[in-house]
């Protein structure tokens, strides 16, 4: 990725009353300016974003990893209790969809399916349909072993990318999850911390521990594995020594198809991975970005600025939401100049 210097831009409004423990997650609504937030604090959060009004809070067994929408009026959430628990966001109903053997790290809602698709420590991807009786088990479609523990998941139209401990990805569609279409290894040396997939449908974006994002192809062919490449990025060169931190992660911009990464580092950086070139880079946030989400017109970016751990149990700044308005030039991809003939 080319290194030019880039605009700063300052981090955008706090929203109030944010979680009072980390910030697994973030998600903007695909209708409207809705926030949903999961938290450690045991609570699921849903915000106004632009009113910065806290809507509704619901409250959980035990930390919750990952959270996601099903509408506006209802959503999802993956816990550490392993429950996978539904919520109705006006009547403050909640269900419980069904169970794991171990912590659910992660939970998508497929609009392509019609499915809640969860993945766990327990080395297992289930879907769930909630169109179905309600009550645990009922809901389940199917359960689908996976080579480790389940880290990220991604979806984009039919596909499902899963992204496990061991660095293995597996590439599912959804039509035919009796096994993956495609399994893999991730291009990155050290252990995968997310996995985003492009909006255009046409790979996936990896992000690991090591300051680096690798950018592939579902395309097999020789052509298309070609255009596959990796860079790195959130390091710092201290006295001749490089210091490298955790790319937590990545959230693609619904128009642009350019997508912001958040690191250990506190930065959110905004790359055009065609054109190999970072855009923009935030001013710095007051600790480690653990989420990031553009709106559905990529109007608003919501930063979680939450210390990910990843020194210890050391004194810490608050946990805090940020939520930017994004100008088009930190997002949109700048045309190639053509030397003029000579």
């Amino acid at each position: 990725m080319s290194a030019a210097p880039v605009p700063l831009g300052s981090g955008g409004k706090e929203l109030s009353k944010p979680p009072t423990d980390g910030i697994s997650n973030l998600r903007f609504s695909n209708h409207s300016d809705h926030l949903l937030v999961s938290s450690w604090d045991k609570t699921v959060r849903l915000y106004d974003a632009n009113a910065n009004v806290l809507k509704g809070e619901f409250l959980h067994g035990g930390p919750v990893l990952d959270c996601c929408f099903h509408d506006d009026s209802s959503g999802f959430s993956a816990c550490a209790d392993n429950t996978v628990r539904r919520y109705v966001f006006g009547s403050g109903k909640e269900d419980i969809l069904g169970r794991h053997d171990a912590p659910v790290r992660c939970v998508e809602y497929s609009y392509a399916a019609g499915q809640v698709i969860t993945g766990s420590w327990d080395k297992t991807l289930k879907c769930w349909d909630v169109r179905g009786a309600s009550g645990p088990e009922h809901t389940l479609v199917g359960t689908y072993p996976q080579p480790e523990r389940v880290y990220s998941l991604s979806l984009v139209g039919n596909k499902l990318v899963v992204a496990t401990a061991g660095r293995h990805i597996n590439v599912y569609d959804l039509r035919n999850m009796s096994q993956p279409e495609q399994r893999r290894e991730s291009s990155l040396k050290y252990q995968t911390r997310c996995v985003r997939c492009y909006p255009n449908g046409t790979g996936y974006a990896l992000s690991s521990v090591e300051g680096r994002v690798a950018m592939e192809f579902f395309d097999m062919s020789e052509a298309a594995q070609t255009k596959k490449y990796a860079f790195k990025c959130h390091r710092k060169s201290e006295n001749g020594r490089d210091i490298v931190y955790p790319v937590n992660a990545m959230a693609f911009h619904p128009i642009y198809g350019t997508f912001a990464t958040g690191g250990c580092d506190g930065y959110v950086n905004v790359w055009d991975g065609i054109n190999k070139k970072r855009l923009y880079q935030y001013s710095k946030y007051p600790t480690s970005i653990s989420a990031l989400s553009f709106s559905r017109d990529g109007r608003l970016l919501a930063v979680a600025s939450s210390y990910t751990f990843e020194e210890g149990d050391i004194p810490h700044e608050p946990d805090a939401i940020f939520i930017r308005s994004v100008n088009e030039v930190e997002v949109k991809p700048k045309p190639k100049t053509v030397p003029a003939p000579s």
